[in-house]
């Protein structure tokens, strides 16, 4: 066959075959995906063309913004009709304004899948009737991470109670080393991370949490104190010039091996190795009180995926929706995004030693969520904003463990009605 032939009928192929790939193409709907967390995007990717494999007429296109930004760019999107046809949607409170406000769809005909999912976790995007707003996809809990090398060099150990804690940081601080890669400059993580994960332990967990949204306890009772001046008793050691540290500043000063501690969530086992850490890697809980204590642990019941009620791609959201709520997404989840945890049932394997370990600390815990995130950040002024205020000014000291527990009390009060007993 001459070649000429060969050429044309290779032409004829593609011309004739030519309107099937067009419109496979044309009918691929794009899946707009909302996150607060940009340092996903590679991993989230290669978790959705899994999906995208077995579902090729729908393209999941992940669009994180910055963590700080991100409720009020969702809020405005929402409100504008030119949001994400899915996003990540805080629980409790923070979700709940979007669902009171029109813009999340009911998911318990949608995605019946989320019948399998612990209660205790579907709640967190629940009302009270059963109506159902979000698929809960993310669990996260609070500790420390430390640097090995750094606790080898010097013959230390992880510590197990408060003082072994104090004294290990004192130790630190005589050896010339940067403590805790700790910064105030972004207070969410002093209210999120340090005083939700450390606190627990000083002021008695989740039934003293419980007691607190029932008004039968308040803010400025002692043990809520006593979990303030935990953390105002850890400024000492937090890093040099703390006051200008971000959150990114935190990340590279511990990644980089300077800081030999570093109090933060365990999502940020992913970002570690992709920031490329070169240290062994080590993790402990949030140190008990006094030793024989029971772990107060917060793994807290981070985030959900929603559904805009006016999606324009509604049906194949809902079949995005479904496949999260499912294993196979968890398991990918779980080794991609190391330290996010699914609460989807199921037998999962982890890659990663120190994200198990986390996980095998919640199983003799009493586990518990952040502080104010329920019930007290329903309105403004909200218990979260109002505890970033006051541990900022706790840390840059103006204010003492008492008056940052009072200004938090106080703001709540103006609206929350147990607090007005």
């Amino acid at each position: 066959m001459k070649r000429s032939t060969v050429v044309m009928i290779a032409l004829l192929v593609l011309l004739v075959s030519a309107p099937a790939y067009i419109a496979v193409a044309q009918n691929q709907a794009t899946v707009v995906f909302g996150s607060w967390r940009t340092e996903d995007r590679e991993r989230m990717d290669r978790i959705n063309q899994v999906f995208q494999d077995k579902n090729p007429n729908i393209k999941i296109a992940f669009s994180p913004t910055k963590n700080t930004e991100y409720d009020a760019q969702l809020q405005s999107s929402m409100a504008a009709g030119t949001g994400p046809d899915v996003m990540m949607v805080r629980s409790y409170d923070g979700g709940r304004v979007l669902f009171d406000a029109g813009y999340l769809a009911v998911l318990n005909t949608l995605v019946p899948e989320i019948g399998n999912i612990p209660r205790t976790a579907v709640s967190a995007w629940s009302t009270e009737d059963g109506k159902h707003y979000g698929v809960p996809i993310i669990g996260v809990t609070h500790g420390v991470f430390y640097n090995k090398d750094t606790f080898d060099k010097y013959g230390l150990k992880e510590p197990a109670t408060w003082s072994e804690f104090i004294a290990l940081c004192q130790t630190l601080k005589d050896k010339g080393e940067t403590v805790i890669a700790q910064g105030i400059k972004e207070p969410w993580s002093l209210y999120e991370v340090v005083y939700s994960g450390l606190g627990p332990n000083f002021y008695g967990g989740e039934q003293s949490r419980q007691k607190l949204i029932r008004g039968e306890m308040k803010l400025t009772d002692k043990p809520f104190v006593d979990a303030f001046a935990a953390v105002k008793q850890l400024v000492p050691f937090f890093a040099q010039g703390y006051q200008g540290l971000n959150y990114v500043d935190m990340q590279q000063l511990f990644v980089s091996g300077k800081a030999a501690m570093y109090i933060v969530g365990s999502w940020e086992l992913g970002p570690f190795k992709d920031m490329g850490m070169d240290f062994n890697l080590g993790w402990f809980p949030p140190p008990v009180v006094k030793a024989g204590d029971k772990l107060q642990y917060c793994f807290h019941v981070d985030s959900g995926l929603g559904l805009n009620a006016k999606s324009k791609v509604k049906k194949e959201t809902i079949t995005y929706l479904r496949w999260t709520a499912g294993p196979e997404f968890a398991q990918l989840l779980m080794n991609e995004l190391p330290g996010l945890y699914s609460f989807t049932p199921g037998d999962y394997t982890f890659s990663n030693p120190v994200a198990k370990r986390i996980l095998d600390t919640a199983k003799t815990s009493d586990l518990t969520v952040r502080t104010v995130w329920e019930k007290l950040s329903a309105k403004n002024p909200t218990g979260n904003l109002s505890m970033w205020d006051a541990l900022f000014k706790l840390c840059n000291g103006d204010y003492t463990p008492a008056q940052a527990a009072a200004y938090v009390q106080s703001q709540v009060a103006t609206w929350y009605k147990p607090f007005q007993k």
